[in-house]
C-alpha cells in the first residue's frame, strides 16, 4: 500500500493492495463532505446486446442490498439532511453522497453497500424495467435529447460511443438476473473502483471506512479498453411533424480530454458559444432573434472528442442558423481572434472554473477526473496559468483543423417542411 500527499491542494492518495484508489482533499473551512464511488464502466464498455446495462444496474442497486431495503436506502441519507445520487455516462458510473461531516460513516456505509452487495431480485428487475422504459420514452419525447442521440449515432457509427446510455426498449427488455449479475461481477471489481472525497474530513478517516468495506475484495484485472472511435462526417435531416421547433446539432471532431491543447479547445468553445457574450449567441440570438438557445460544448473522452453547436429555431430559420454557424467557423479559420475578445473569453473561462470548484461536490468530481484521465492533480493556479498561455494563433490553428468541411457533421430534427441543406461549406 502506498500513500502520496499533495500539500498544495491538501490532496492525499492511497492505493489499497487489491487496487482500489482512495483520494481525498481536505477543505477544513466547510462543514460538509462529498464522497463519490466511481466505476469504470458506461455505454462504451458494453456490447450491442448489453447496451444500457450500466445505467440499468445504477438503478437496480437502489432497489435493495443485503443490509438495506430500498426504503431504508432512500430514508438513510434524507434523514440526516444529506443527498444520495448516481449517474451513468459514456465512460463512468458515479454513486455519490453529500452530508454533514459528522454523518460521513453512515453515508459511506450506505454508499458502499450499493456497489458491493446489491440483491438484484427478479421482481425488482421487472419493476425497474418499467421505470427505465418510461425514462427512455421521456427522453425520446425531448427534441433536444433526441437530436443529440441521432447525431452521436451517426458521428460515432459502428462504435459503442454512438449508442445511447439508457439503452433501447429492445436491449432493456432482454435484461435478466443472470445477465445483470454477470456484468456486475465483471465490472464492479477493485481495479475498476475509485473512491474520492472532498470536504471537512481526514484522509485516514475515509481510508478506515474504505478498508472496512472493500479491503477483503480480491484483486482483479480488466480487459483492455475498446478501440478508438473513428468520427464520421454526415448530413442527416429527420422530419418530425409534431415538433414546433427545428433542432440543429452541428459538430466537428475534437481532441481527447487529456490532450496538450485541451485548454485552447475550451477557450475556442467558450468563445464560439459558451455564454451570452459568445459569437453564436450574439450573432444568432441577440442580433437576429433566430433562436432562444444556441450554444457550443465539448464532449471529450479518453481517446477522442467532439465539439458540438446546438440550437433550437423555427423551420423557416433553420438553414440560416446553420449558415451563420458555418460562417462563424469560417471567421475563426480566416482571422485571429482580437486580443480584447480573447482576454474576455479567458477571464470568463477562469471565473467559471474557480466558481465551480467552490463546492465539496465539484472538488470531489474534480479529483476523480484528474486521477482517471491525467494520473496527477493540478493546482488551480496551474490550470489558470495554462488557460492564460492560450494564444490567438492556437485558436486559429484549432479552427482550421476542426472546422474542415470534410469532417463536419450535421443532424437536423423537426417539422422540416421541405428543408434542404446541400453541403457544409465553411
Amino acid at each position: 500500500m502506498s500513500a502520496t500527499p499533495n500539500y498544495t491542494r491538501k490532496i492525499r492518495s492511497t492505493t489499497l493492495a487489491n487496487g482500489i484508489h482512495v483520494i481525498t482533499e481536505a477543505m477544513p473551512h466547510v462543514r460538509s463532505v462529498a464522497v463519490g464511488l466511481w466505476i469504470g464502466t458506461g455505454a462504451r464498455t458494453e456490447s450491442a446486446e448489453q447496451n444500457g446495462i450500466s445505467h440499468f444496474i445504477e438503478h437496480m442497486v437502489f432497489q435493495g442490498t443485503e443490509k438495506y431495503s430500498a426504503e431504508e436506502i432512500a430514508r438513510s441519507v434524507d434523514s440526516i439532511g444529506g443527498n444520495l445520487d448516481a449517474y451513468t455516462s459514456k465512460e463512468l458510473v458515479c454513486f455519490n453522497t453529500k452530508v454533514l461531516d459528522e454523518h460521513l460513516p453512515l453515508a459511506f456505509d450506505v454508499l458502499s453497500q450499493l456497489v458491493t452487495h446489491p440483491l438484484f431480485h427478479d421482481r425488482d428487475i421487472v419493476k425497474e424495467k418499467g421505470v427505465v422504459l418510461e425514462e427512455i420514452k421521456m427522453e425520446n419525447d425531448s427534441p433536444e435529447y433526441l437530436v443529440h442521440e441521432l447525431f452521436c449515432r451517426r458521428f460515432w457509427a459502428e462504435h459503442p460511443l454512438g449508442r445511447p446510455i439508457l439503452g433501447t426498449p429492445e436491449t432493456v427488455g432482454a435484461f435478466d438476473q443472470t445477465m445483470i449479475r454477470d456484468y456486475f461481477t465483471g465490472v464492479y471489481t477493485p481495479s475498476n473502483i475509485l473512491v474520492t472525497a472532498a470536504g471537512n474530513l481526514r484522509h485516514e478517516q475515509l481510508l478506515d471506512l474504505v478498508r472496512k468495506e472493500f479491503e477483503t475484495l480480491p484483486a482483479s484485472t480488466l480487459p483492455p479498453p475498446n478501440e478508438t472511435p473513428l468520427p464520421r462526417s454526415h448530413l442527416q435531416l429527420h422530419n418530425k411533424d409534431s415538433l414546433e421547433q427545428v433542432q440543429v446539432c452541428l459538430g466537428a471532431p475534437a481532441y481527447p480530454i487529456g490532450h496538450d491543447s485541451r485548454y485552447a479547445c475550451y477557450v475556442l468553445s467558450t468563445l464560439l458559444g459558451g455564454g451570452m457574450s459568445s459569437r453564436l449567441f450574439q450573432n444568432i440570438r441577440e442580433k437576429r432573434g433566430l433562436a432562444y438557445s444556441v450554444f457550443s460544448e465539448l464532449n471529450l473522452y479518453r481517446d477522442s472528442g467532439c465539439l458540438i453547436v446546438s440550437a433550437g429555431t423555427s423551420g423557416d430559420s433553420a438553414e440560416q442558423v446553420v449558415r451563420l454557424t458555418l460562417e462563424e467557423f469560417r471567421n475563426l479559420k480566416n482571422a485571429p481572434v482580437p486580443e480584447e475578445e480573447l482576454r474576455r473569453t479567458k477571464d470568463q473561462l477562469k471565473g467559471s472554473l474557480m466558481l465551480s470548484l467552490e463546492s465539496t461536490g465539484s472538488r470531489m468530481a474534480n479529483l476523480a477526473r484528474q486521477h482517471l484521465y491525467f494520473g496527477r492533480f493540478f493546482d488551480l493556479d496551474e490550470i489558470l496559468a495554462a488557460i492564460e498561455t492560450v494564444t490567438a494563433g492556437q485558436i486559429q490553428e484549432l479552427a482550421v483543423e476542426f472546422f474542415d468541411r470534410d469532417k463536419l457533421a450535421l443532424t437536423v430534427l423537426g417539422n422540416l417542411n421541405g428543408l434542404a441543406i446541400a453541403d457544409l461549406d465553411c
